[in-house]
């Protein structure tokens, strides 16, 4: 019996050392994209999507975390902020709204997302 390699999903592949800012924010808009339908299938509780989701923004968090430049580490927590909310994850996605200091990246979150500025 042969075995079935599973493909792996981008937050899960290894990172070949150290990245710097801009291919931190790429990393992130790659995660962001890629989990966005697993954020989808969090929203209506499915649990295999759920787990894929939670994988994916805690990942995606931990690389945001090491981005020096502030702008782009707001911008990059805005992506996170965007998937949060496709899985219905408010209490995630207000404690990352509150992190970000640009106060033109807070605006365009509280007008996709007014339920944050509550």
């Amino acid at each position: 019996m042969v075995a079935r390699q599973k493909l792996a999903d981008v937050w899960d592949e290894p990172l070949q050392g150290p990245l710097g800012d801009i291919e931190a924010a790429e990393r992130i808009r790659a995660i962001c994209d890629a989990a966005a339908a697993s954020a989808a299938g969090s929203a209506r509780n499915d649990k295999r999507e759920s787990e894929r989701y939670e994988r994916a923004a805690k990942v995606a968090m931990e690389i945001a975390m090491k981005i020096s430049d502030a702008l782009m580490r707001d911008d990059a927590v805005h992506r996170i902020v965007d998937l949060c909310m496709k899985a219905d994850d408010l209490k995630t996605a207000q404690i990352l709204f509150r992190a970000i200091h640009a106060s033109w990246i807070r605006e365009t979150i509280q007008r996709d997302h007014p339920t944050l500025a509550q």
